[in-house]
């Protein structure tokens, strides 16, 4: 019997991790954290993993366990952690551990500023269609799989999205320079962490860094049309086989793109050259493990996309609402321009929420510059209470309008005023982007925009 301990259960990542280890026979997990929200909450709950009481209690390390999985959420001076350095206990990191599982399988692994999460649920999608086992970590639900982690003895493939972000309180590694894949994906480059990665060359080190960790022989699919990429690629070892590709071709009809293979077209329910070339990427390392071309666009022709990645809420003959979780610059204006090419003739209306550290940072602020301007109506929110809690210095609405620029744009301070302006607005024959990592202070995005395009 394997006992492991997590502290900080409550992770996006780390409660995932839990439930799909304690649907192995011969694994006995316990748990930790200070605070747990939704849906962390309800779904350790539903799997017997809930701690009974939040805080930490050293008490339940103990010299009966195997290991103890850390998470990001803990810091340093955790006394559970700290028992667990006293008892020599085996301490991994959540990507630390994912690793160890699957040391003997051929690992995929998806990395970039942009499209990690996309590209790894398509990868996914076709997969489970096609009934090819793998198991596999992503960013967020896709349809068809009940948890976003599964580790299993018998598939041969592990697919995993690669975070840039610190691996965790006491391993300041990006977690992808863990996984040392067979064969990686990397989408583009835009700087993003400004909290951790203060430089653009700094941030830029730690893709060339990953590319560093890859097995013998791996090989690398990069996007093509990035120039850091294709320096990247083209100074990497020799040992390694590099795929670049590109935007495939494509047509919009009636609202629904096609693309084109050969001879062939293939509808397919997601739209946006990002998409497509997250696609493209898929494609090409589906292929890499034995999945042909016809297989694999039959397959993804019905991926409707992953959760909160320009996911359609609301839907009516003249009006249409996505939500997504563009929140950095590049994000931004590849989804509003995805939503531009989609719906050329419609009014469209884009509302982003400057959520993370790097978008609520000042010095950030110009790298937003025109990523909204394709849109007819464009409002940014922002609230004060989020900068004043993670300790950072005031915005100026009016620097904010100056940074991203153009006639078309308000900001706004308040969630009401935000709420009532957009109640204000003659949806007719309009598409309504919703953007953020949060939820503009309390708003219920699907049932919002529901209400609004009622009218």
């Amino acid at each position: 019997m394997q006992r492991v301990h997590f502290i900080a259960i409550g992770g996006a990542a780390m409660h995932n991790l839990a439930i799909a280890l304690s649907k192995k026979d011969d694994y006995e997990i316990t748990g930790s954290d200070d605070e747990i929200f939704e849906p962390s909450l309800s779904r350790l709950r539903e799997h017997g993993l809930l701690p009974k009481e939040t805080g930490w209690f050293p008490e339940k390390v103990t010299n009966h366990l195997n290991a103890v999985i850390l998470g990001m959420h803990a810091r340093a001076d955790n006394l559970e952690l700290l028992r667990a350095k006293e008892l020599g206990i085996k301490i991994y990191s959540f990507p630390e551990y994912l690793y160890q599982q699957t040391r003997s399988k051929t690992r995929i692994v998806v990395g970039g500023s942009h499209g990690k999460t996309s590209t790894t649920a398509m990868i996914l999608y076709v997969m489970n269609k096609l009934r090819f086992k793998a198991d596999y970590m992503v960013g967020a639900q896709i349809e068809g799989f009940e948890n976003m982690v599964q580790l299993s003895y018998d598939s041969r493939v592990a697919v995993f999205e690669g975070d840039e972000y610190l691996t965790s309180p006491i391993d300041p590694r990006p977690k992808f320079h863990l996984y040392k894949p067979h064969i990686a994906i990397l989408t583009g480059i835009a700087w993003d962490h400004i909290n951790v990665f203060p430089t653009f060359d700094n941030y830029v080190d730690q893709f060339r860094k990953f590319v560093d960790t890859m097995e013998i022989q791996g090989r690398l699919i990069y996007y093509g049309g990035d120039e850091i990429l294709n320096d990247i690629a083209q100074n990497c070892r020799q040992d390694l086989i590099v795929f670049p590709y590109k935007t495939p071709k494509y047509v919009i009809r009636n609202g629904i793109t096609y693309v084109k293979t050969g001879k062939d077209e293939v509808a397919l329910k997601i739209f946006g050259e990002h998409n497509l070339q997250n696609m493209e990427a898929a494609r090409l390392a589906c292929r890499q493990i034995g999945i042909m071309d016809d297989k694999f666009y039959e397959a993804i022709s019905d991926f409707t996309g992953a959760s909160n990645r320009l996911q359609k809420i609301v839907e009516k003959p003249d009006r249409v609402a996505f939500k997504d979780f563009a929140h950095s610059p590049s994000k931004l204006k590849a989804t509003v321009r995805a939503v531009r090419k989609q719906y050329p003739e419609r009014t469209l209306i884009a509302c982003m929420e400057l959520h993370t550290f790097s978008s609520l940072n000042s010095d950030f602020l110009p790298q937003y510059a025109d990523s909204m301007k394709e849109a007819d109506i464009a409002y940014v929110y922002y609230n004060p209470e989020v900068i004043h809690h993670k300790r950072m210095e005031e915005l100026d609405p009016d620097k904010v309008k100056r940074a991203f620029g153009g006639e078309n744009l308000l900001v706004f301070t308040d969630t009401n005023l935000l709420q009532e302006k957009l109640k204000s607005l003659n949806y007719e024959n309009s598409a309504l982007l919703l953007m953020s990592s949060g939820n503009f202070s309390g708003i219920n995005l699907s049932e919002f925009a529901g209400k609004l395009l009622a009218t």
